[in-house]
């Protein structure tokens, strides 16, 4: 997201649009070097301090896709984003992956504290909480796929290190938001699916959820803040900042041994 906001509580009618059979036919059928894009380059960027290891996606958060590309293209603006992936799937290539956007700004996960340096940023056109939150079209989404699939192949991008903006900044950010479609990318293998079955309350205390969100990667230093990240991530239909045995259970089963690749 470019712009700042953060809300405590939302409970957003289920969007599920069953469009993930269809999205894993494009991935197959359109590899990345055939997708036309188009080039506006953003002066924003400098040199990486890190190897790649991260995906972050955001919401754009602004009236439309012209007013997005246009601050992220002026030097003015001092952020800037590798794609943007318009509501109609265009996309704008607007730095190069070797060189460090400026898309995450003050951040953290598993660790890193300089998530620019070691990440790849896509910015989603949509009008986000400020102007008009809405559901993300599934041209967008098909087009979306397939550029995450050839960057997730050719970095070695593990599910669990491809997060949305609130997950590395729970304290300044809330996109791409309850409404996006995390769902249908964890079934392409593309983000870390939701736990939905044999849940077990571990019934840790407060501090102990908290631990453990920061043992998963998120920065705890606001806590509620954090919390509300997880649930927006992992729990989208209901988002109060409150740690109940859903919550524990969801993130008990996040931290569980699982395949390499996987994490």
């Amino acid at each position: 997201m470019i712009g700042w906001a953060l809300s405590a509580i939302v409970r957003p009618a289920a969007v599920r649009p069953a469009v993930a059979r269809r999205i894993y036919v494009v991935v197959i059928a359109f590899p990345m070097t055939d997708m036309p894009m188009i080039d506006t380059p953003s002066p924003n960027f400098d040199d990486r301090k890190l190897p790649i290891s991260m995906l972050v996606l955001h919401y754009t958060g602004m009236p439309d896709a012209p007013s997005a590309i246009n601050w992220l293209a002026s030097g003015e603006s001092k952020v800037s984003a590798h794609y943007v992936v318009t509501e109609t799937g265009e996309i704008v290539r607007m730095v190069d992956e070797g060189k460090r956007a400026w898309h995450a700004g003050r951040s953290h996960w598993r660790g890193i504290n300089d998530v620019n340096s070691a990440s790849i940023g896509i910015e989603i056109v949509n009008p986000g909480h400020e102007w008009g939150y809405r559901p993300f079209p599934d041209a967008q989404i098909g087009s979306l796929v397939p550029l995450m699939h050839d960057i997730v192949q050719r970095h070695g991008i593990t599910r669990g290190n491809i997060v949305g903006h609130s997950d590395v900044a729970p304290a300044r950010k809330q996109d791409p938001g309850e409404l996006f479609p995390w769902w249908q990318l964890a079934r392409l293998r593309l983000a870390l699916p939701r736990p939905t079955r044999n849940l077990m309350d571990p019934h840790w205390s407060d501090g102990g959820f908290m631990l453990a969100l920061e043992r998963f990667g998120y920065d705890i230093t606001e806590p509620e803040a954090a919390v509300v990240a997880f649930q927006r991530r992992f729990r989208p239909e209901l988002i109060d900042g409150i740690i109940d045995g859903e919550c524990r259970a969801i993130l008990l089963a996040l931290l569980l041994p699982k395949p390499r690749g996987d994490d």
